[in-house]
């Protein structure tokens, strides 16, 4: 947590999916963020995360809204698996940021990547261990790999569930090669659906998500550790999927229609304005 006088209130959400209280988003006038706070104890903070509905530690398929998760989750995988692709690498040596129950490292490791992977729920690490021949570890191994080790490091929807924030992105740029990327995929509070749903989006998801970025704040962050973002590319499937949980939280029950009008909508917009639901930022190491 940052010093007081550099913060000031944007916002109170709820926490609709496990407790039910109250927290407030502070915003940091440095980078641009904004702090979930109170933020839980690191003793407590499991606690939130205890719901059936968590989807990314389960790959359970109950409901139709489960399914078309998943349907969307594969077309998901597909586009990522280009983007670490594209990119000159050497030795294909990735890890992977909290990587729930392993879908992407499977995928990476079917074509010909050297995968590692941190994934501190137990549940979703024995999936995941089942899919990678055991290439996933608690998160004390983070602190065990050598310096330099990784061609790319991956958080898909993970950097704004860690606490700690500027240290990991400290151990991250160490661990990345000389020119090694760092993809980073999170919500954008600046997006036409944030602003929308306002205090019922679901991309808020207090106090699992601890803090709220834009454009600016993930440059300001990352250029403090000696890298660069050198590419955002926008997440179409995330406003739909967002828009459809906010309609939950906003009127008690998912508005099919309304919600996929919004994700569309929101999509539209961000053609123009860039600003989408959710943003891949492809940093570069120095």
């Amino acid at each position: 947590m940052l010093k007081e006088s550099l913060k000031k209130t944007h916002l109170k959400v709820k926490d609709y999916s496990v407790s039910g209280e109250a927290f407030e988003l502070i915003q940091n006038s440095e980078y641009g963020f904004m702090e979930t706070t109170p933020q839980p104890s690191s003793d407590k903070l499991p606690n939130y995360y205890k719901s059936e509905d968590y989807i990314s530690h389960t790959d359970s398929k109950r409901n139709l809204f489960e399914k078309v998760y998943h349907l969307v989750r594969k077309l998901s995988l597909k586009k990522k698996l280009n983007l670490i692709n594209s990119l000159s690498v050497e030795s294909k040596k990735l890890l992977d940021i909290g990587c729930g129950t392993g879908d992407f490292l499977q995928t990476a490791q079917q074509n010909n990547w050297k995968v590692s992977g941190i994934e501190p729920n137990d549940q979703a690490r024995s999936i995941a261990n089942k899919k990678t021949n055991n290439s996933v570890f608690e998160t004390e191994q983070l602190l065990k790999y050598k310096e330099h080790s990784f061609d790319v490091i991956t958080l898909w929807h993970v950097l704004e569930h860690l606490p700690d924030l500027e240290n990991h992105i400290k151990i991250f740029q160490k661990l990345l090669k000389s020119k090694g990327t760092l993809i980073i995929a999170v919500p954008n509070y600046k997006s036409y659906d944030a602003k929308y749903y306002k205090e019922f989006w679901a991309a808020y998801d207090v106090p699992r998500h601890l803090w709220h970025f834009n454009k600016n704040s993930i440059s300001k962050l990352v250029s403090k550790y000696f890298m660069e973002v050198v590419k955002i590319k926008p997440m179409w499937f995330d406003a739909f999927y967002v828009s459809l949980l906010s309609e939950k939280y906003k009127k008690g029950k998912m508005n099919f229609v309304n919600g996929l009008c919004v994700g569309f909508f929101s999509n539209l917009k961000s053609i123009k304005t860039k600003e989408a639901s959710s943003l891949i930022y492809v940093v570069k190491n120095s």
